[in-house]
This record gives structure tokens, sequence and C-alpha cells, in this order.
């Protein structure tokens, strides 16, 4: 009786096996294909980096001779730490985080994001919540709470303390201040009290404008650069820069692409090299000329 029982499986599981559809052709060359891991610095919570970067690991999928994975992370280390080890191929950086890892090891960039202007810049804001009507300028922050995004964060630590300490505001002067993982923790931070005043990507201060007024923008600063390894294969970043360049946010059948994306890629992308940077550069230099210690 046990024996017809493993017998009586054994058929089912091959029954089963026999009704499963056979993959496609495409599907078989896709699994033929070498597998790149693509890192992604953590901007918002793991869900909502799911959400903005798989449509874009299936683009370049479907796009280039390779088969791209996510790979993310707990913060910003992580995804340097990653390419330095090899453990990624590709990543997304911001400036800041770019020029960290270039200090670490030889990385390059390649490419970076445009803005609605199509430039390689984005900008970073200064949010408080609407009902905060002693908030006006940055000269109103003083002895006001503060949210920053994580130190390693160019649009949500970096630049917006460059301006701070400009505008004569300095860490000391805040009544309390705290870093977030996130930019989108940031937001939440401000929107339930706990801090009066946060530095975001403008991107996530417009997403939360129902509750959130911007009190400051930021000139525009160097855009999110994707990077490679300073030995990568010049067939792989040629292939890498063929299927990003081919979009145009003019063309709707490429808008479409780009809009299932992050915000900080609907307009596609430009070549860039190592002296985009350098107004980030200008930024750290000058915050360490006032006694911040800054990362890079």
């Amino acid at each position: 009786m046990k024996k017809l029982s493993k017998n009586l499986i054994l058929f089912l599981l091959l029954f089963l096996m026999l009704m499963l559809p056979a993959p496609s052709a495409e599907e078989r060359d896709a699994s033929k294909k070498k597998v790149v891991n693509f890192a992604f610095i953590s901007l918002y919570s793991p869900r909502i980096m799911y959400e903005k970067y798989q449509p874009l690991m299936d683009y370049l999928s479907e796009n280039t001779p390779y088969r791209f994975e996510l790979k993310l992370g707990w913060d910003y280390k992580d995804i340097i730490n990653y390419l330095k080890n090899g453990s990624a191929d590709i990543a997304l950086l911001g400036a800041a985080t770019y020029l960290e890892a270039k200090k670490e090891f030889d990385v390059m960039p390649i490419l970076a994001s445009l803005d609605s202007d199509r430039m390689p810049t984005y900008r970073s804001a200064i949010v408080t919540r609407k009902d905060n009507n002693d908030i006006i300028s940055l000269s109103d922050l003083k002895g006001k709470t503060f949210a920053f995004a994580s130190r390693r964060s160019t649009s949500g630590y970096l630049v917006p303390l460059y301006y701070l300490y400009k505008a004569g505001v300095r860490l000391e002067d805040f009544s309390g201040y705290c870093n977030q993982d996130y930019h989108d923790a940031v937001a939440k931070e401000v929107m339930k009290g706990r801090c009066r005043v946060g530095a975001m990507l403008h991107s996530v201060a417009l997403r939360y404008s129902k509750d959130l007024r911007i009190i400051f923008i930021s000139d525009p600063i160097p855009g999110l650069p994707i990077v490679v390894r300073g030995n990568t294969s010049p067939e792989f970043v040629k292939s890498i820069k063929k299927a990003f360049l081919a979009l145009s946010p003019d063309n709707p059948a490429h808008q479409k692409i780009l809009q299932a994306w992050d915000e900080e890629m609907n307009y596609g992308f430009t070549e860039v090299n190592d002296t985009h940077f350098n107004p980030i550069r200008e930024m750290v230099n000058y915050l360490r000329e006032m006694g911040v210690k800054v990362i890079p």
C-alpha cells in the first residue's frame, strides 16, 4: 500500500510537470543571458525602490545582451561596497557617494539622468509642514528641529547643509537634528511633526506637496550618476549607454517607459565624466573649511 502511494505521488508529479506550459523561446533566450547586478542607493524605502526600479531592470534585460537583477542595500555605504567587491556590476549613486567611492577604488561615471530642462542636474529642497506659519525662509530655522536624509546623501544632507551654512545657519543653531535612512522617511518625520523642517530630493517634496510646503530649492546640482568599475569591459559600457541613450522623452512610446521609472529618470540620460561633479567637490571643501565633517 505504501509503495502504491509513492507510485501514485510520482505519477501525479510527473503529470503536473507535463501539464506546465513549455518555456517560450524568449524565456529560454533570457535564461542564457549573463546576469548583471544593478545596485541603487537607498533613496526610498525598499518597497518604493522595487516599484520604481524593477521596470528599469526589465527594460535593460529586454534591450541589452544581459539579464539585469535589482540589488538593494540597507544604506548608501552598502552600494559602494557591492560595487567595490564585485557583487554589483553597475550602480546608481548620488554625486557625493560617487566621490566617496572614487576615493576607495577605480570607478567611473558613464551616464547621468536629465531634468525637465534636459540638463544632467536635479535639485534639493527644504520643507516644512503647511501649518508651520512661523517658518518662511532659511533665516527662520534657528531653534527648530531638522530632519536630514542619510549623511551620505547629496540632496538630503550635503547640499542643504551647504546652503544653510551660506545663509548663516549652523548645525548647532538647531534645537535638534537627525538623519533618516530614506527621503520619504524625512517627509514623514516632518508631516508627523517630529521635526519642524526637513531636507530631501525636490521630486520627493513635490510628491508630498499636499502636506508640505517648500521653503527653499537649491540651484541645479549634478544629476544622479550611473557608474561602473574602471576595469569594466568597453562592450558592456557601450551596451548600457546604447540602451539608456536610445530613450527620448519626446517620443510617446519612450515617454511611457520613462514615466514608469523614478521621477529623477523621467527625462532621459546623457553621458558624463568625472568633471561633472566638481561643484560637489567645491561644496565639500567649503563645508570642511567651516569645520563641518562631511562624507566624502
